[in-house]
């Protein structure tokens, strides 16, 4: 353990000479998102659409989480899970989230904050319809979050599953559907040498967003 703190303590990583400035950025949140995610995707980077989202339980207690970007809009930031799971019961005790995005090798994060509500049945149909048929019937077989006694338990479940719907589409789960992340805040930082890195903040003012620096 000590070896461990003392190369916590001594690393150290000067960031590139990227800057980012208010007057080079654009001033729709989501536009700029998307050149961000567009940069990142054509940097090969490994899985840039996955992100990390933090949810609040019945007592305040925080719970994060990695899982995937699977649409965009100008509403906001969709992702499909179990509404039965953790995060499900958790945007049932609270509508608040955050959202982060860390590509390390472009120094880049950006952190999101807003509301989340479900999308409708349609576009969960819609996304469900087009997974791979073995991620349709994990999405029966598993009964997200909760305890089970062991690996051969879920294997028997989707046996179970791929019988029933042997020859047929397999629909969606009642239980299985979409949420969307309607942002109010967003905050994009880009890494700078001496720790002094850019932070610009946008803020949702009625329809309008309104931009300001923050200190590293």
């Amino acid at each position: 353990m000590e070896d461990l703190r003392n190369y916590l303590n001594q690393i150290r990583r000067d960031f590139a000479d990227k800057p980012l400035e208010e007057q080079s950025v654009n001033d729709n949140p989501f536009l700029q998102f998307s050149v961000w995610f567009e940069e990142a995707v054509n940097a090969q980077l490994l899985d840039p659409y996955a992100m990390l989202i933090s949810t609040v339980d019945e007592i305040g207690l925080p719970h994060s989480r990695v899982v995937y970007l699977r649409n965009i809009s100008d509403e906001g930031m969709v992702f499909y899970t179990n509404y039965n799971s953790q995060k499900g019961k958790n945007i049932s005790a609270s509508n608040k989230i955050a959202i982060t995005f860390f590509w390390v090798e472009l120094e880049r994060q950006i952190r999101i904050e807003g509301t989340v509500k479900k999308v409708s049945e349609e576009l969960s149909d819609k996304y469900f319809a087009a997974r791979p048929r073995e991620s349709q019937l994990g999405a029966w077989a598993s009964n997200q979050s909760e305890t089970i006694k062991n690996r051969a338990e879920l294997e028997e479940k989707l046996k179970q599953f791929t019988e029933k719907f042997k020859g047929v589409d397999v629909p969606r789960p009642p239980h299985w559907g979409g949420y969307i992340v309607e942002p109010t805040k967003f905050e994009f930082w880009q890494g700078r040498p001496s720790r002094l890195h850019d932070r610009l903040i946008y803020i949702k003012n009625n329809s309008d967003w309104v931009i300001s620096r923050i200190a590293p």
